[in-house]
């Protein structure tokens, strides 16, 4: 009979639409996951392009360091509207008068201090976070201090989305360490004093290295690296001119 529609019609007619929205479904899921693992490997290949030209080529030779800063993903340590700098020799902004250092800079105060798998770090001056996410591929356990509160929030965040485990986040004056989990094997400063403090000297562990950039504010720092003996004894290699933001204090309480 003309112009009826079986029943069986009508089903055929809702699985193949069935079928057909699932297919496109399953191929703008395909399309977008193509998508993301092509954004992957561009900035994989820059991170890569970053390590031999800007690192490698110059003075760090450490295959654990660079291998860390390959792996670590300094774009998603900067704001969205800075991703596409992430990769260039320069430090970036990062909000609150603080920057994300250069990359070079970053491995070689990491090259300096020697990482063990073994160790336990302190950094002061936490960031964005991405200076303890690279010692923390290097290192048993990373705690960090950052005197920006915002900043110690948004870092511990990242840190914890980005399933960095061993990295114990805290907001507070760097100025005078963590007592509380001293003596570390490492510490590594990422703002200038005007001169080396002296409690992150004594929570220095015998045979444990300390970068830190050390100069008056706005001015060309010194990059140093102070070693602690054996018996004590402290011993400090000037490494190279830095420029590096300067190192914020709690103001004095009344």
């Amino acid at each position: 009979m003309r112009g009826v529609v079986s029943f069986t019609t009508l089903m055929e007619l809702r699985v193949f639409r069935g079928l057909a929205l699932l297919w496109a479904a399953g191929s703008a899921a395909c399309t977008q996951a193509s998508t993301v693992q092509a954004e992957k490997e561009t900035v994989a290949a820059e991170r890569a392009q970053m390590v031999e030209r800007q690192i490698a080529a110059r003075d760090v030779r450490d295959d654990r360091v660079l291998a860390a800063m390959r792996a670590v993903p300094r774009h998603l340590f900067v704001a969205p509207e800075q991703a596409s700098s992430a990769y260039e020799d320069r430090p970036l902004s990062i909000g609150h008068g603080q920057t994300i250092s250069q990359p070079y800079v970053v491995a070689l105060m990491t090259q300096l201090v020697r990482p063990s798998p073994t160790d336990r770090a302190l950094e002061v001056g936490t960031g964005s976070g991405y200076q303890a996410a690279v010692l923390a591929r290097l290192v048993s356990h990373v705690y960090t201090i950052e005197i920006v509160p915002a900043l110690a929030r948004e870092a511990e965040a990242r840190l914890e989305k980005l399933g960095y485990e061993n990295v114990t986040v805290r907001a507070g004056d760097g100025y005078g360490g963590w007592p509380e989990h001293a003596p570390f094997d490492v510490i590594v400063v990422t703002a200038a004093p005007d001169r080396v403090p002296e409690p992150l000297l004594q929570q220095l562990k015998p045979g444990g290295r300390l970068a830190v950039p050390v100069g008056t504010p706005f001015s060309v720092q010194e990059l140093q690296l102070i070693e602690k003996e054996a018996s004590g004894t402290l011993r400090t290699t000037r490494v190279a001119p830095v420029r590096f933001v300067p190192l914020k204090r709690e103001p004095p309480e009344d």
